[in-house]
């Protein structure tokens, strides 16, 4: 649907929307108010009990894995216990006040969301839905918030720690700290941090009124030109909701201006012991200062440069000038620098590039694991004992709950060296590149060295038969005695060719063994086991009762 033009057109517009939106609103708000207290109650009630049932574990774990640890020398392991006993017990005190807010936000947004996602183009039956929807979801989500909460304490908390325990230290040398500088970076990071708290909550307080101004006078400027977030029609009921929440947001901005300042002050500690300079960390301190004054003031479009001064503190780095810079200024060409216009608000959602999801990729990633499964189980490359052993998280289930994945991972990656592509290429066409994948930092740690694995791949020029090899390596790396057997009908003629096919699968097992930590991952993998359990118990009389009880390699 097409905007209105004319003065009048827009005016009347703006009067049939109007009741239209707020009927909309005081639904949404209605229902978010019966449903907060539920689910803040769930939420909160699941996640205390997940978190202050395994806290003696946790702290028992902690200790003992850091006291094991092969990678740390001894003044590490203490320097590491004394500061590990602040976050326990600063862990379950963040975590209930957390899962109590949190569950309050969810529980009255969440509803609130899905009464206007409900009345968007192309839905049937908008009436009903705008009733329903946010409303038995929102009670499952809160679920599923502690289901992923208790994978994560149980799973992942645990897998991370047997990684702290049992790794040995890259090139047989241990971590360690010189205690010569310890004290003096510690006492400039606690400078850094009172510092910059100060000096940042001042700043952003002073500035969270330009924000508001500035964020109400852009949507009301938008909605009465139907452009920016107003010019989808679909979008308009979301649009007018971000008008009212946006002093919420210029909060929310706030805290998390106030919060970031503990981890940008706390980091001179660390640049005070790299350069094994006092003097360099409180040049950082300053420079903190200063970096977030230009960027707040970029987010703003308010003045360049900042009124503290930019000094360098790297003594090996590139010399800053002691006066402010700024990102734009720096980064435009000095002829350019006066032309800067404010940004375009006429871009359509319809026309921006499509950004991937990393929940639906992983949620791609075990459909085809799935696919995959079913095939190997069919295969006997993949027996009851593999899956049993999942079942029951022994270290031999590692063929399923690592390989597996891995294995699919390896398809994909294999597909697009094949093919040359340019990024990831999915089973289903779908391209993961650098423009499209999704912006989480967290997604960056797997993407880049997967690229890079692929680009190895590409220029091994692998023939079918190291394809198969390497595919059933990154399979079964965690079963020792197949690893042998398929070691003894290895393809690559030369020891040097098979150790880069090893080295290939080693890098690949440790990716997905990272992933496997991801707080959605163990839910979903239960589902899988369940599939291919049933894939099993239907092929019992197919080729794994056939095979008998020797697994096929």
């Amino acid at each position: 649907m097409e905007p209105p033009t004319g003065l009048w057109a827009s005016l009347w517009s703006f009067a049939c929307f109007l009741p239209f939106f707020v009927g909309l609103l005081l639904l949404g708000i209605f229902k978010g108010a019966l449903f907060c207290p539920l689910i803040c109650v769930t939420m909160a009630a699941g996640n205390s009990a997940v978190i202050l049932g395994l806290w003696p574990a946790h702290a028992f774990w902690t200790y003992y894995s850091i006291a094991r640890s092969k990678q740390l020398g001894p003044v590490l392991k203490i320097i590491l216990c004394i500061g590990v006993t602040f976050l326990l017990i600063l862990w379950p005190l963040v975590g209930i006040v957390g899962s109590i807010v949190g569950g309050a936000g969810y529980g009255f947004f969440a509803p609130l969301m899905a009464t206007f996602e409900a009345v968007g183009e192309g839905r049937s039956d908008k009436f009903t839905h705008c009733i329903t929807d946010g409303t038995w979801t929102t009670v499952k989500g809160s679920f599923t918030v502690v289901r992923d909460l208790t994978d994560v304490c149980f799973h992942s908390y645990f897998s991370i720690m047997d990684d702290v325990r049992l790794c040995s230290p890259p090139k047989g040398q241990r971590y360690e700290i010189s205690l010569l500088y310890l004290m003096g970076s510690l006492l400039v990071g606690l400078a850094g941090i009172m510092v910059d708290f100060f000096v940042i909550s001042l700043t952003a307080l002073c500035k969270c009124p330009c924000m508001l101004i500035k964020g109400w006078e852009r949507l009301i400027h938008d909605l009465i030109g139907r452009e920016g977030p107003f010019l989808e029609t679909a979008c308009v009921p979301f649009a007018g909701l971000a008008i009212i929440l946006w002093p919420a947001a210029v909060i929310g901005a706030v805290v998390a201006s106030i919060l970031s300042s503990f981890f940008l002050g706390g980091y001179a500690a660390v640049v005070a012991y790299q350069e094994r300079s006092v003097r360099m960390g409180l040049r950082y301190i300053v420079s903190s200062l200063a970096m977030y004054d230009e960027y707040s003031n970029d987010i703003l479009d308010l003045r360049e440069g900042s009124c503290f001064p930019r000094l360098g503190y790297r003594k090996d780095g590139p010399h800053l000038p002691s006066h402010s810079l700024s990102r734009r200024s720096t980064s435009l060409p000095t002829e350019r620098q006066g032309t800067r216009g404010p940004p375009s608000r006429s871009v359509s959602f319809k026309n921006s590039v499509l950004e991937l999801n990393p929940l639906k990729l992983l949620e791609h990633l075990f459909a085809e694991c799935e696919r995959y499964g079913q095939t190997l189980v069919a295969e006997g490359v993949i027996t009851s004992e593999d899956v049993q052993d999942s079942k029951s998280g022994k270290s031999g289930g590692g063929t399923v709950r690592v390989g597996l994945p891995a294995y699919a991972i390896l398809q994909a990656l294999l597909r697009s060296a094949n093919v040359d592509a340019d990024g990831i290429l999915l089973s289903d066409g779908t391209e993961i590149t650098t423009a499209n994948k999704p912006k989480d930092t967290f997604f960056d740690w797997f993407f880049d060295p997967l690229l890079i694995m692929k680009q190895q791949i590409h220029a091994e020029n692998l023939t079918d038969d190291e394809e198969e090899y390497l595919c059933k390596l990154v399979l079964l790396a965690s079963d020792s005695l197949r690893v042998k057997q398929l070691n003894a009908r290895s393809p690559a003629a030369h020891g040097c060719r098979r150790a880069e096919l090893d080295a290939v699968a080693r890098r690949l097992q440790g990716i997905t063994k990272s992933i496997s930590r991801y707080p959605t991952y163990r839910r979903q993998f239960d589902g899988l086991v369940k599939s291919l359990s049933d894939k099993l118990e239907g092929s019992m009389n197919g080729p794994l009762a056939r095979a008998g009880t020797s697994p096929a390699v």
